[in-house]
């Protein structure tokens, strides 16, 4: 499995985002097709960039290649010149293809990616100017997205609460997601293992008891999705992409504070949310369904999703020894290789597939959410956990 996997990363990935590169206007080109039609004058999307500056600046701590310098440090120079607000603070939702900034609202999700980015280019490189800008997004966030009752997340490019539509969906408004807490708990675990700060912990240990106290149900071993602003529930939505996702993220960030009382807690915790993804998600064919909404289970196989159901099955054989989680993740592969795998030249990875293998046209495979984050950041764990 890890040298299949490793020989995705380093020729077809890697090659395939290196390609994208804008030498003229700078950072990478926004959209691709799934015909695989570039516009290099489509938008430019800051998470986008966020991920991957994260991408190159992983890949290069991980596999140590050389010449994943110099995309980390060009995804660098568009991220600190283009995408953060120095006036204001935080950084802009979207740029357009010359890096001017086109859509100035301040998402905390957003603003998460990027501490995300900025702190793993420092650990792969110790460029401390990056890891100064992240802390001071880390700032931008306490001091400007908190209320009685955790972080709001959609803001006006000052700082007033506006109607958090980036990140509804299904038709639901929510003020606050578990998709949020969960990128904010990324996003300081990397910036404490840059350096510990007693701030950043105090901060991630307030969003590990969000996580445990109010996004997961131990009724259902399985997590809230959306929230009003007081963090009461709102719709009935069983994202599985997410759940997984969760739960080696969460347990990552335990291990960085170093807590081992906490670890344990959590370890539990992780591996009931596993169990049951693996009881309910998994289809006959080995690929994860995407997510229940009330009583329909959408069976679409969105890339992230099989990406971070490999990683988290992964993590929960690690956890727990139990060898069907390490099958099962063995099998998320084999369905990815058969029909998520783009195998025409010059292609990545499909988007969405229906559950007959048919690749969904209209989804792109470069876009302001479609990246090298995933897909990427799973061969890189399974690279570094040494998965065979």
């Amino acid at each position: 499995m890890i040298d299949e996997i490793k020989r995705e990363l380093t020729t077809h990935i890697i090659p395939f985002w290196s390609a994208l590169k804008d030498e003229e206007n700078g950072g990478f080109y926004g959209f691709m097709s799934n015909a695989l039609e570039l516009d290099k004058k489509a938008d430019k999307g800051v998470i986008l960039h966020a991920r991957i500056l994260w991408f190159y600046s992983h890949a290069y701590e991980i596999l140590k290649i050389e010449a994943l310098r110099e995309y980390a440090f060009h995804a660098f120079e568009f991220v600190k010149n283009n995408c953060i607000d120095y006036e204001n603070g935080g950084v802009y939702w979207m740029c357009d293809y010359k890096g001017k900034p086109v859509d100035t609202m301040k998402h905390t999700y957003n603003i998460a990616f990027c501490i995300y980015a900025l702190s793993a280019y420092y650990n792969a490189f110790g460029d401390r100017f990056a890891l100064d800008l992240a802390y001071k997004l880390f700032s931008d966030i306490e001091e400007n997205t908190l209320d009685e009752y955790g972080y709001g997340e959609a803001f006006s490019v000052d700082w007033k609460l506006i109607d958090n539509e980036a990140l509804s969906e299904n038709g639901l408004k929510a003020d606050k997601t578990m998709n949020t807490v969960l990128h904010l708990i990324e996003a300081y675990t990397e910036l404490l293992r840059a350096e510990h700060n007693e701030r950043v912990e105090k901060r991630l240990r307030f969003l590990l008891s969000q996580m445990s106290d109010i996004v997961y149900d131990p009724n259902t071993d399985a997590l809230k999705v959306f929230f009003n602003e007081k963090f009461e529930l709102v719709g009935d939505i069983h994202s599985f992409g997410h759940d997984i996702e969760a739960t080696w993220l969460v347990d990552r960030a335990c291990k960085v504070i170093g807590d081992s009382e906490l670890i344990e807690r959590f370890k539990d915790i992780n591996v009931k949310i596993a169990r049951n993804i693996q009881k309910l998600a998994i289809d006959t064919d080995g690929a994860m369904k995407n997510e229940r909404e009330n009583d329909k289970i959408d069976r679409t196989r969105v890339w992230w999703v099989q990406a971070e159901a490999i990683v988290g099955f992964i993590n929960a054989y690690q956890n727990s020894g139990d060898k069907s989680f390490l099958d099962t993740a063995k099998g998320v592969w084999e369905y990815v290789k058969k029909d998520v795998i783009d195998k025409r030249e010059g292609g990545e990875w499909f988007s969405e597939v229906e559950p007959d293998g048919k690749a969904r046209e209209y989804k792109e495979q470069v876009g302001p959410w479609k990246c090298p984050y995933h897909n990427g950041r799973m061969c890189l764990e399974v690279i570094a956990r040494g998965i065979e």
